[in-house]
């Protein structure tokens, strides 16, 4: 079974505890991305053209690439 992913740009696709691949502000050059469950959506807007800001079960803190069905 593959996996679907939505668009990490707009508020709708993600939820509290949704799966998700989250890129750190340091990481943002090397695009390495980090994967968790969401904690806490830190974007107030519907959409955001680099990701909407969580922070995921570890505390860490990313904009959205991914989120994973």
């Amino acid at each position: 079974m593959t996996q679907e992913k939505l668009s990490g740009t707009f508020r709708n696709n993600i939820n509290i505890g949704s799966e998700v691949e989250i890129v750190q502000k340091h990481h943002q050059r090397s695009g390495e991305l980090t994967e968790g469950f969401v904690k806490r959506i830190l974007t107030k807007s519907p959409k955001h053209p680099h990701g909407i800001k969580v922070q995921i079960d570890t505390g860490e803190v990313g904009r959205v690439k991914w989120v994973i069905n």
